[in-house]
């Protein structure tokens, strides 16, 4: 198999659930004592957290490419970012080396045309619900991602930073999220829900609902693990 390079660490909570479910991907795949041939960068989240705040992408996009380039130096075959709002710097990333980067919006969407939605509720960081990156990429594919009103996003957001990335699950915190999917669909026809930010699988999942729910963390993994495959054959071949 070739070799995954994840960039990681925002979370490392979330980051730690992809690690894991690369590696049951592949024991479902192949068996055994197969696990995944993956070259982790995790980066320290605070200063990172902290450029987000002060709006400083700049120094986040750099430190980004720099991650980037360590997993190339270090034998990677392609990169996957272990993070939804971190792919506003997707940019960064791909013209910092030459290794195919796999787009977590691109997977995502690929995800909800293959159903019935087209307006799922997008649940995300601030960052990725407001600005236009993570939903103009989606409206590319013909799907137009809702978000929550703004006293729902800061809820949301809250919840991810304060709660989430600290791997505290609180059952209020779910109640509320319940909360808001409940009022997109009754008032906005929402007809998914998008978990946009990795940190709230930890929360959510299809059992909550009855429309589609679509995880990017393992929609991202399972397409991480199909490319490598296809990799692999083609060298075999």
């Amino acid at each position: 198999m070739a070799t995954i390079g994840l960039i990681g660490g925002m979370s490392w909570e979330s980051t730690a659930v992809y690690y894991r479910l690369l590696n049951e991907g592949v024991r479902m795949r192949q068996g055994g004592l197969h696990s995944a041939d993956v070259l982790m960068h995790s980066v320290d989240f605070s200063p990172i957290a902290e450029m987000q705040a002060a709006g400083d992408w700049a120094a986040a996009g750099a430190a980004m490419a720099n991650s980037a380039r360590r997993l190339e130096s270090g034998g990677a075959s392609c990169l996957v970012l272990a993070t939804n709002t971190m792919h506003k710097l997707a940019d960064h990333i791909t013209q910092a080396t030459n290794l195919p980067f796999l787009h977590l919006a691109d997977v995502t969407a690929k995800a909800i045309r293959r159903t019935q939605s087209r307006r799922p509720l997008l649940l995300a960081t601030r960052f990725t619900m407001e600005q236009r990156f993570y939903r103009d990429r989606l409206a590319a594919f013909g799907v137009e991602a809702l978000v929550p009103d703004e006293a729902e996003r800061t809820d949301v957001h809250r919840i991810i930073y304060e709660e989430l990335c600290r791997g505290r699950i609180e059952p209020a915190s779910k109640a509320r999220y319940l909360e808001i999917v409940g009022r997109a669909i009754r008032e906005e026809g929402a007809d998914g829900v998008i978990l946009g930010c990795t940190e709230i699988t930890l929360l959510l999942s299809q059992s909550d609902f009855e429309i589609p729910v679509f995880d990017t963390t393992a929609l991202h993994v399972e397409a991480a693990l199909d490319f490598v495959g296809e990799m692999a054959e083609q060298v075999a071949a």
